[in-house]
């Protein structure tokens, strides 16, 4: 019975120890890709520059999304320019999806509120805008 509980014994010290070095090895590799600033995701290509992409949806603001209120009597437009004024920032909705917009707030302003074509450089949840069109 003793060599039993021998053996059990060491099955699970060495099962803590696999899992402890899996968990430090899961640290260090994200410590290392916040300092780098690198997902590990392969956007960004070998030169270091990143691709910009199209994305398709709707233009509106960080505080309503894609749910103005009614109440206001506003249309979605003048909603997300009003959002924005007071502090809320642009965003892009694309059903479950939201990015937060950075870029040339005139542009914004003129396709607010409107199904749109954003071209631009996506970091996490926000597009750095490099041009906007209303979508057709």
């Amino acid at each position: 019975m003793k060599t039993n509980r021998v053996w059990f014994e060491s099955v699970a010290l060495g099962t803590a120890m696999a899992c402890a070095l899996a968990l430090l090895i899961a640290v260090l590799a994200a410590g290392t890709a916040a300092v780098t600033g690198r997902s590990g995701s392969g956007q960004a290509n070998e030169s270091g520059s990143e691709q910009q992409r199209t994305y398709e949806g709707m233009v509106t603001c960080s505080r309503c999304g894609a749910r103005h209120s009614a109440a206001l009597a506003k249309t979605a437009g003048d909603c997300t320019r009003q959002c924005v004024h007071g502090g809320a920032g642009f965003a892009l909705v694309d059903g479950e999806r939201s990015y937060m917009l950075e870029g040339n707030e005139m542009l914004l302003k003129k396709v607010a509120g409107q199904r749109a074509r954003v071209v631009g450089v996506v970091r996490g949840n926000t597009i750095t805008v490099s041009s906007v069109a209303a979508a057709g």
